[in-house]
């Protein structure tokens, strides 16, 4: 059975890689020791076209782990009000169609 917590738990450990991928993403001046003159144009061209495919596909990376902490805290959040409003249906249920049966008459 899901728990809340443990929910709430997996979320706070998506954010956190989130967190961890942000704090330590590429560095971006590593391609210049592969910029023009030191390497050809077209391998030049190339370095650089892939850089910022790596970049884009690393914030992309960072974005999905935030959204999926996102909604597995929504998720969590709607398991508890939905936990809540099944108790509450239940009591209610209990109080209104239920009768005291003493114990010496079961």
């Amino acid at each position: 059975m899901a728990k809340a917590e443990s929910i709430n738990g997996n979320a706070n450990l998506l954010i956190e890689i989130a967190g961890f991928l942000h704090e330590g993403r590429p560095d971006a001046e590593l391609t210049t020791m592969a910029r023009e003159p030191r390497t050809p144009e077209d391998v030049a061209k190339q370095v650089a076209r892939f850089a910022g495919f790596a970049d884009d596909q690393y914030l992309d990376a960072v974005a999905l782990f935030a959204a999926l902490s996102t909604r597995l805290r929504t998720t969590g959040s709607d398991f508890v009000k939905i936990d809540d409003d099944t108790a509450q249906r239940f009591l209610d249920n209990v109080l209104r169609y239920g009768q005291y049966v003493a114990p010496e008459a079961r």
